[in-house]
Parts: structure tokens; C-alpha cells; sequence
């Protein structure tokens, strides 16, 4: 009977171990703290892996594997990006793994957005005006028009020669 009972109690301790995952003994990644400054300050920064807040602050986010990036934007100025690394650290018996990134702080100097050119009209030549057309002159006016010629002068009278 002993021999039963013992050979149950192994069957359902091999069966709890099949149902037993081993991520329980993993740790979390390690969060690093990543300070986020920019010039003017204000700006909304926002990281590739979701945390963002209002310059000058300080962001927590999880211990990627890659490179993540931080944007800064504010009005009135150019929308700026600034990539981060992510730096390892390899524990021994004696130090534990680190996690830091490069650079820390991340430090965005913002340029001015250039003010808006004003909106002007498309030109248009103007057409040349044309001359103004003399008016004929009226039959019979005592006064010349003074946009015509002189009238030409008449030739000088001939003596007429005596005849033959």
C-alpha cells in the first residue's frame, strides 16, 4: 500500500511541474531614469516607448533593447528629434547589470520656426493706355488744333512771262 501512495504522490508532483512557468523567475527589466531638458524650456518631449512630459523633467521608462528617441515640440519654434542609446552593463559576482542611456540628460536646443511670408497678390502688368486720337478738327474754327502740322506755306507769286 505504501508503494501506491508513493507512486501517486510522484505522479501529481511531475504533473505540477509541467503546468510551472519558468518567466516567474525572470525580473522585470529594470526602469532607467532619462532627463529630458530643452532651450527655451517648456517644450513637450515624448519618448518612442510612450512617456513624454513638459521640459525640464525626468521620464521612467522600461530598459529597452534598442535605441528609442525623445521629440520635442513647441509653438513657434521647429519640431526637433535627438535618438538615445541604450547601454548595458554586464553584472559580475561582485557589481550587479546596469542599465544607463547615452546622453543623459538629452538636451534639445529648439530653432525659432521662420515668421510666415505675407500672401501677396500675383502682378499683373498694366496695359499701356493708348493715345489719345485728335478730334477732327471742326470746319471752320477760328482756331488751329494745336496736334497738327502747320498748314505748308504757299509758293511765292510768279511774274508770268510775256507771251509769244
Amino acid at each position: 500500500m505504501r508503494l501506491v501512495i508513493a507512486i501517486a504522490f510522484a505522479g501529481a508532483s511531475l504533473a505540477g511541474c509541467s503546468s510551472v512557468s519558468w518567466d516567474m523567475f525572470k525580473s522585470t527589466p529594470p526602469a532607467v531614469q532619462v532627463r529630458l531638458e530643452s532651450n527655451p524650456p517648456g517644450a513637450d518631449a515624448a519618448t518612442s516607448l510612450g512617456p513624454g512630459c513638459k521640459t525640464p523633467c525626468s521620464v521612467s521608462v522600461p530598459a529597452p533593447d534598442a535605441p528609442f528617441t525623445v521629440s520635442f515640440t513647441l509653438n513657434n519654434y521647429l519640431p526637433a528629434s535627438m535618438p538615445v542609446n541604450v547601454v548595458k552593463t554586464p553584472g559580475d559576482f561582485s557589481t550587479p547589470a546596469s542599465v544607463t542611456t547615452d546622453p543623459n540628460p538629452v538636451f534639445v536646443e529648439l530653432q525659432p520656426a521662420a515668421p510666415p511670408k505675407p500672401v501677396k497678390k500675383p502682378h499683373r502688368p498694366k496695359k499701356p493706355k493708348a493715345p489719345k486720337a485728335a478730334a477732327p478738327a471742326a470746319t471752320g474754327s477760328p482756331f488751329p488744333d494745336p496736334n497738327s502740322a502747320p498748314p505748308p506755306a504757299a509758293p511765292p507769286p510768279t511774274a508770268a512771262a510775256p507771251a509769244r
